[in-house]
């Protein structure tokens, strides 16, 4: 499956996703369908033969608790009513013992970890019409007392499952930076035969550290890292994150231009 270059579908930039003539997939935050009346504008892409991806954010996939039966649910109607091609979520977790975080915490890499991760894998997988890919997240801290680096606990982890792996350029750049180490080292240790498409994205840096906003332009460093990326095997596809401060049409379509050109790609504007 060859997706090429898109962009999020978020309510802010409807318009200016709709209109672009050469897109050939799309990305929805899935908790932001609603059954029974899902955005107008993301159901005609799905008719003209957009390809969207539902791309949850609430499952808590890395938590000790399983996940909830209703949560897996409303991503496999998603799949359905959309027509997509496979789902997507996060290596993470944002709830415990029934308090809300409210944001996408980092698991600790130790076996306990990964057989918490592997088991609510596996129970999504099994309620899901379409595969399922697992991205990692930017984190401005790491657990002490790791039992793995992270290349090879996101191995054994697909591995395990059979899952897909969403990379997110942007994440590997900030986690990379942050910890003072080489993002293309990271690259090297991933099994990235079987990444099922990859996030770009900006971010801002403050207080010592790079967050990964989704607020700002992508970054030379970024766009570095997709070349680097493709050098190594090309993904089937990349997609550019916005969520928040949306700049002009002109500048996004430099934005995906950008992208296209790093990852010698055919541009969609």
């Amino acid at each position: 499956m060859s997706l090429g270059v898109g962009i999020g579908w978020r309510p802010e930039i409807a318009g200016f996703v709709k209109e672009l003539p050469g897109l050939r997939f799309t990305e929805v935050i899935a908790e932001s369908v609603h059954e029974g009346h899902p955005p107008a504008d993301l159901l005609a892409l799905r008719d003209r033969g957009v390809q969207v991806v539902p791309h949850g954010v609430k499952l808590s996939l890395g938590g000790a608790e399983p996940v909830a039966a209703e949560r897996v649910a409303h991503l496999a109607w998603c799949a359905e009513s959309l027509n997509a091609p496979l789902v997507s979520e996060h290596v993470a977790f944002v709830r415990a013992g029934g308090v809300e975080a409210g944001h996408l915490l980092p698991v600790p890499r130790t076996r306990a970890s990964l057989d918490a991760l592997t088991a609510n894998i596996r129970r999504t997988q099994a309620e899901l019409p379409v595969p399922l890919a697992v991205e990692p997240i930017a984190a401005l801290f790491d657990w002490p007392d790791a039992e793995y680096e992270e290349g090879d606990f996101l191995t054994e982890l697909v591995e395990r499952t059979g899952a897909l792996l969403l990379l997110d350029i942007a994440n590997v750049y900030a986690n990379a930076r942050n910890r003072g180490e080489d993002p293309a080292a990271l690259l090297d240790r991933l099994p990235l035969e079987r990444v099922a498409y990859c996030h770009v994205a900006g971010g801002d840096e403050h207080g010592g550290r790079y967050h990964d906003t989704h607020t700002a332009p992508v970054p030379d460093d970024v766009l570095a890292l997709v070349k680097e990326l493709c050098a190594r095997q090309r993904p089937p596809g990349f997609l550019l994150e916005r969520d928040g401060r949306y700049p002009p049409a002109a500048e996004l379509r430099a934005e995906l231009d950008a992208i296209a050109s790093a990852a010698a790609m055919e541009s969609i504007t």
